[in-house]
């Protein structure tokens, strides 16, 4: 088989676990935990504080695999997400796979743009070491190709 195809070749869906939106004024005020976001192309989450700012990291997506893989190196027993400051909260799917590719989550297509690289935020909300803890471990940046609601729950369908 060529590689082509092999990257096409998803064993499994994903699943969103969690979800939240900043907004606040600034980029240090408290995530809000949702059952649902709406998303459109234009400005990225709709009441999120960086809405129509960055046009290539309008959501930003992390594994659930990912979270416990910090949370060992750190010998913690579990990390709150929302220290992780990402929007969405996947499970079942290896993010990085989905590099130039499209994907559906609920009725919303998203399009992986970058990484998300840690910020020295991480320091202080996991504690010494948890900046290089959360390197390659920080999930993806996407874009909104086309706007719609994520709700817990929606799978990630590789498109």
């Amino acid at each position: 088989m060529e590689i082509k195809q092999l990257m096409k070749n998803f064993a499994h869906r994903g699943k969103v676990e969690w979800l939240s939106y900043r907004p606040g004024p600034t980029s240090r005020g408290p995530l809000l935990v949702a059952d649902m976001l709406e998303v459109t192309e234009k400005k990225g989450i709709v009441g999120d504080r960086y809405r129509g700012t960055a046009r290539n990291r309008q959501v930003t997506i992390i594994q659930a695999e990912h979270i416990e893989a910090v949370a060992k190196i750190l010998h913690k027993e579990t990390i709150d997400p929302a220290l992780l400051r990402r929007n969405i909260v996947v499970s079942g799917i290896n993010l990085l796979a989905l590099n130039d590719t499209t994907f559906q989550i609920g009725d919303a297509v998203l399009k992986m743009t970058g990484y998300c690289h840690p910020c020295s935020r991480m320091e202080e909300n996991l504690g010494i070491g948890g900046y290089n803890a959360m390197r390659g471990h920080g999930g993806i940046t996407c874009m909104v190709i086309k706007g719609g609601t994520i709700k817990l729950g929606d799978e990630v369908i590789p498109i």
